[in-house]
């Protein structure tokens, strides 16, 4: 609450106008004074306001209360300026949490819905809002709105299985001992230990699952074939690894591996280059992202480039690249293309990205 608005409220309860939350409010803040040891300075009016304050909580204490409580009277106190920036902090504190639990008790606040029933735990996520909470094997979930999410109540056995419908990050938590399925109505997930994402709406026609670290394996899933192990390793898998995805289609029943669509650094290169082979540039990429970059390096042996890089996202890294020499670049599956001509002589336009 800002000095204006808590202006506003205090003339409001001046004035007889503030709801039965705001009355409590302003008694509730007046009344912590003398035990927060501290003032704030309200506006050039300040003792006005003060003694009208002062006035009403005595007439309203008179009136309300048989047993006469003596209240001092603030304007000395108000004085005091070591404690006014105290006092403020207190207020706002004060006005804060008494306004939050105002608030929550007028407007409900959607919940998540959590439903065990015939060995089963069922998460659905009925509100607008990602929702976080952990497996008995302590792996987090992100639940996405309009997404569930359901696993056996025991959670036991060799496998950890779990069923969505929807969207979801996963962080698993490491076993390798007990494999991590995720089961959607188009594919099924394998992991040991990683973190990633799966989205598969039951309404769509197209599924993914993206890596952010680790390892995973994706396979389709038949609705018609069982989910037994013997089932699952006959299955062809693709292998997905960071900033990796598979896009499954329903109507080609198959799936693509690609790259995300905003790979994330995962090791952290210098990206100041100041005539410098072309090749180190390209290296330093892969690593920081680690793809896979193919271009002809006979082609590009004799070129150097200066360039630097900040934050910009991969695929700009490479536009601005590519425009310093001439070159293109193209994606396939998951790697990306470099297409260059080369040059005849070193790049000395002291390009910066």
């Amino acid at each position: 609450m800002t000095e204006d608005e808590f202006q506003a409220l205090l003339q409001r309860y001046l004035d007889d106008r503030c709801t039965p939350a705001e009355k409590v409010l302003v008694e509730h803040w007046y009344n912590r004074l003398d035990e927060a040891q501290g003032g704030m300075l309200l506006s050039q009016n300040q003792e006005e306001v003060e003694d009208a304050i002062w006035q009403r909580l005595q007439h309203t204490r008179t009136n309300t209360n048989s047993e006469t409580r003596v209240v001092p009277h603030p304007a000395t106190f108000w004085q005091k300026p070591l404690v006014q920036w105290a006092a403020a902090l207190v207020l706002f504190a004060l006005s804060l949490g008494l306004l939050l639990m105002f608030t929550k008790s007028q407007v409900r606040q959607p919940q998540q819905m959590v439903a065990t029933a015939d060995g089963w735990t069922r998460h659905q996520n009925n509100t607008q809002q990602v929702q976080e909470f952990q497996l008995p094997d302590m792996s987090r979930i992100e639940l996405h709105p309009g997404s569930s999410l359901r696993y056996s109540t025991a959670f036991a056995g060799p496998k950890r299985q779990v069923y969505l419908q929807g969207e979801a990050f996963f962080k698993v938590s490491k076993n390798p001992a007990r494999p991590f399925l995720v089961f959607t109505r188009q594919v099924v997930t394998t992991v040991l230990g990683t973190s990633f994402r799966v989205k598969a709406y039951a309404d769509s026609k197209v599924a993914s699952v993206a890596v952010r670290e680790g390892k995973v394996a994706v396979q389709a899933r038949k609705p018609t074939a069982s989910d037994t192990a013997s089932a699952l390793a006959s299955a062809p898998s693709v292998l997905l690894l960071p900033n990796q995805q598979v896009v499954y289609s329903a109507s080609s029943q198959r799936l693509k591996k690609e790259l995300v669509d905003k790979p994330v650094v995962l090791a952290p290169q210098s990206f100041e280059f100041e005539e410098r082979p072309v090749t180190e540039v390209l290296e330093a990429l892969e690593k920081a992202y680690g793809v896979d970059i193919v271009y002809d390096k006979e082609i590009l042996a004799g070129c150097t480039v200066s360039i630097t890089f900040y934050e910009e996202p991969l695929f700009e890294k490479l536009g601005l690249l590519c425009k310093s020499l001439d070159a293109y670049y193209s994606l396939s599956d998951a790697q990306i293309i470099l297409h260059s001509k080369g040059c005849q002589q070193p790049l000395g336009a002291n390009f910066y990205g």
